[in-house]
């Protein structure tokens, strides 16, 4: 029944290993390891990318499985070592995945690409393609869109309301906001997701939020989830997140 659960993860493998050492902590004071779900973004934003994909794919010295799921970044970062013209179609077509906005070029960077505005998107390209190991396209390649329990589903950013769970589009596991975030219904499962920035995880009744801006510098706070029941994990311990009374 239990999982541990963290948020957007945008390149900060220190801010990863911390939510670890929180989670194996109270692993430890409970006596069993548990499923630990990683709710995508791994890449994109922040300064190393690629350090977070090194220790994601080592995988767990001990405890439980770790389950990564694909989030939209790293989808159009795997898209784009395929084909640089190719596009997201959850992307606004204002953008590609190295504008500045989105943060590709930084997870390149991190690879030791050059991403100068010099180069073209055709040499940037070449470059990636030599620069990113084979192993890390085989584990984007490989990551599931989401994961249930039996009273809980977590995914990247949500799920198209009123439609069965095994006929949901990537696209909307991956982007979906409009529809999602203002709908209040129950979704007969808790949906565990990411992808939107809050200011801190949120519990909204029916969903819940944690993905609390650590592409941003924010703290990435993991969450451990009982049946439908939630708790943030700090270094004191368990803190209750629950929906806002009234």
């Amino acid at each position: 029944m239990r999982r541990y659960a963290l948020g957007d993860i945008h390149g900060h493998p220190d801010a990863l290993r911390r939510a670890h050492a929180l989670i194996a902590a109270d692993m430890a004071r409970t006596g069993e390891p548990a499923p630990v779900v990683h709710l995508g973004d791994l890449t994109d934003r922040g300064p190393a990318s690629r350090e977070v994909m090194d220790y994601l794919i080592a995988g767990p010295k001990q405890g439980g499985p770790w389950i990564v799921l694909r989030g939209n970044h790293d989808f159009m970062f795997r898209l784009f070592l395929d084909d640089p013209t190719a596009r997201d179609p959850g992307l606004n077509p204002a953008y590609t995945w190295l504008h500045d906005r989105l943060g590709g070029r930084e997870t390149l960077a991190s690879y030791g690409v050059d991403v100068s505005d010099h180069r073209s998107v055709a040499e940037v390209w070449a470059e990636a393609r030599a620069r990113v190991p084979l192993s890390h396209r085989v584990f984007l390649d490989n990551l599931p869109l989401l994961h249930r329990s039996e009273q809980a589903v977590f995914v990247h950013a949500g799920l198209r309301p009123g439609v069965p769970l095994i006929a949901q589009e990537p696209t909307d596991l991956m982007w979906i906001r409009d529809g999602w975030l203002d709908d209040p219904r129950d979704h007969g499962l808790l949906v565990v997701h990411g992808h939107t920035a809050l200011d801190a995880p949120h519990h909204h009744g029916n969903r819940v939020n944690l993905d609390g801006g650590a592409g941003y510098g924010r703290p990435l706070v993991p969450a451990v989830v009982e049946g439908r029941d939630v708790w943030l994990l700090t270094p004191e311990g368990r803190v209750p997140l629950r929906p806002p009374e009234g």
